[in-house]
C-alpha cells in the first residue's frame, strides 16, 4: 500500500515561490509512487472568523469539511508556507484554528488539564520559506513560527515526528538557488519524507 500525502499550500497566492515548491513535492511524491492530494488555502471558501469553540464541533464550510476528510485520509502531511511576520500566514492560521477542533484534531476534557491527541500516527513535513536568513530567524527571532505549527498545532493533536525545511533568504536569491530549493522540495516528496 503506499504513502497517503496531503499537501497544504498555506498561503494565499498559489502563483509563487512556495506555489512551486509545493508543486515540486507533490511532484516527486507521486514518482515515489505515493498517492497524492493537494491543498491551495488560496482556493477555499471559508469564513476565517467563523464559528469556533473548544468544547464541541462546530459546523464547518463544505471546503472545510473536504480539509478535514482529506487530512483524516493522508499519513504525512506537507505544509508549505512563507514566514510572515515572524510566524505562519494568517490564512494558515485560520484554517487551522477552523479545521483542527474540538473532536477532530484533540479532544479536550472539561475535568482534566489533559487532552486526547486524535491525529497520531501521522508525520508531518514543514516546508518554509523566508527572506529572512535561516539563521538570523534561529538565533535572533527564536523560530516563533515553527513553534507554533510544529509544537503549538501538530504536536498537540498528536502529529509525529513534525520536520522542518527551511528556505531563505528568498530576497535576492539567484534563479539557480531557487532551482536548488526546488529540486529539494523533489527529492523530499521523492523519498517520502
Amino acid at each position: 500500500m503506499s504513502k497517503k500525502i496531503l499537501v497544504i499550500l498555506g498561503q494565499p497566492q498559489r502563483q509563487s515561490f512556495g506555489g512551486a515548491v509545493a508543486a515540486a513535492y507533490a511532484e516527486g511524491a507521486r514518482a515515489a509512487p505515493a498517492e497524492v492530494r493537494e491543498l491551495f488555502l488560496g482556493d477555499l471558501t471559508f469564513n476565517p472568523f467563523g464559528p469556533m469553540s473548544a468544547d464541541a464541533p462546530t459546523e464547518l464550510e463544505p471546503d472545510l469539511a473536504a480539509a478535514q476528510e482529506s487530512i483524516r485520509w493522508a499519513d504525512h502531511l506537507v505544509f508549505v508556507y512563507p514566514i510572515w511576520w515572524g510566524t505562519i500566514p494568517a490564512l494558515l492560521k485560520s484554517f487551522v484554528e477552523r479545521v483542527f477542533q474540538q473532536g477532530f484534531a484533540m479532544r479536550i476534557h472539561a475535568d482534566s488539564p489533559w487532552w486526547d491527541k486524535l491525529l497520531t500516527g501521522k508525520s508531518a513535513r514543514l516546508i518554509v520559506t523566508m527572506n529572512t536568513p535561516p539563521l538570523i530567524y534561529r538565533l535572533v527571532f527564536h523560530q516563533p513560527g515553527h513553534h507554533t505549527m510544529k509544537r503549538s498545532i501538530l504536536g498537540f493533536c498528536g502529529v509525529k515526528p513534525v520536520r522542518i525545511t527551511e528556505m531563505g533568504p528568498l530576497r535576492n536569491s539567484s534563479a539557480a538557488r531557487r532551482e536548488h530549493w526546488l529540486a529539494k522540495a523533489h527529492d523530499l516528496g521523492r523519498h517520502l519524507a
